[in-house]
């Protein structure tokens, strides 16, 4: 049984790397642009691994999330900030990996004080793409202050409150749409590995 278990847990590792490899690659079934910056979807998915795999394996896809926007940073930015602020680990990999810690800690402690689970996985789920968004936005201000004029033609007094209008333009319809939709795929996914195991 551990051996099967393992087994699964394996596959379904390599599904969601290979899910995240599409959303990245493919456009608009991962990120979709606005404007300068892109609104992404990606979070819900490592949310979803998270629920499924457990808060390490969250934090792995994550992190393969995090190193695939790395190196497109080099190769194939997803917009043109990323050519100056991804090439950065600490903002490009470091926020996609605290999306699964964050989501699978919740989660965990959720889980023991609701019954509810579809409760407990949206509350996560809002909690690990919040948490992706204030990291990626904060790191961007901490590293990328000093050349707020040239990255977002705006003066240095306003950035501030620009990348405080972003969390509300992107930051909130990402929450949202994650906290809907993580357990609606989530939930009856969970259900069915508990039956397989």
């Amino acid at each position: 049984m551990p051996k099967t278990k393992n087994t699964l847990r394996l596959n379904l590792l390599a599904m969601f790397i290979a899910i995240i490899i599409l959303q990245t690659s493919i456009p608009l079934i991962g990120y979709i642009p606005i404007g300068p910056l892109s609104i992404t979807i990606i979070p819900t998915t490592v949310v979803i691994a998270t629920i499924l795999l457990g808060t390490t394996d969250g934090a792995i896809i994550g992190g393969v999330w995090g190193f695939i926007t790395f190196v497109r940073a080099y190769i194939w930015p997803t917009s043109p900030l990323a050519t100056i602020v991804f090439v950065n680990p600490i903002v490009s990999v470091f926020p996609r990996i605290m999306i699964g810690l964050v989501a699978g800690w919740a989660y965990t402690a959720l889980r023991r004080r609701f019954k509810n689970q579809s409760l407990s996985v949206s509350i996560a789920a809002i909690l690990g793409s919040i948490t992706n968004t204030v990291l990626v936005l904060g790191l961007i201000y901490v590293f990328y202050k000093a050349k707020a004029p040239q990255l977002y033609q705006i003066n240095m007094e306003k950035l501030l409150p620009y990348l405080i209008g972003v969390v509300g333009t992107n930051g909130v319809p990402e929450a949202i749409f994650s906290g809907i939709v993580t357990p609606l795929i989530a939930v009856p996914l969970s259900r069915v590995i508990k039956r397989r195991q």
